[in-house]
């Protein structure tokens, strides 16, 4: 079985904290999470880039 990676993402003031996505992320077995924060015109997302590039095929 692969180990599972997980991406949360938060953009709003109300989403100020992607401690939810996180925690369901655990649950569900992700051994390494990223997360951003960042609005929906903004472009860049740095823990989507290393999340990208941590991901190797077997």
């Amino acid at each position: 079985m692969a180990d599972k990676i997980g991406y949360a993402r938060v953009s709003t003031a109300d989403q100020n904290n992607p401690q939810l996505q996180l925690d369901a992320l655990g649950a569900e077995g992700c051994l390494k999470t990223y997360a951003d924060k960042a609005t929906g015109t903004r472009v860049d997302r740095p823990e989507w880039e290393a999340c990208l590039a941590g991901v190797q095929p077997r």
